[in-house]
């Protein structure tokens, strides 16, 4: 998948890197390698979060099963 990103230059020297497709995932690095090797962590954390979500509110759910797929 492919997912477009923000960095911004922070006052602090940092540099904010950020997912506007995946609400709240936000990173930051020294530089922008840094920010942007962090925000592909960052965005990966994220989609499994949303993924454990998923699965607990299938728990208990009638002819539910999981497939686990790449992308």
């Amino acid at each position: 998948m492919m997912f477009h990103v923000t960095l911004t230059n922070a006052e602090d020297g940092w540099v904010v890197s950020e997912c506007p497709a995946l609400p709240g995932c936000v990173s930051q690095g020294r530089d922008e390698k840094e920010a942007l090797e962090n925000i592909r962590e960052a965005i990966t954390a994220w989609l499994w979060a949303e993924d454990q979500k998923a699965v607990k509110s299938l728990a208990g759910t009638p002819e539910t099963f999981s497939v686990v797929v790449a992308v």
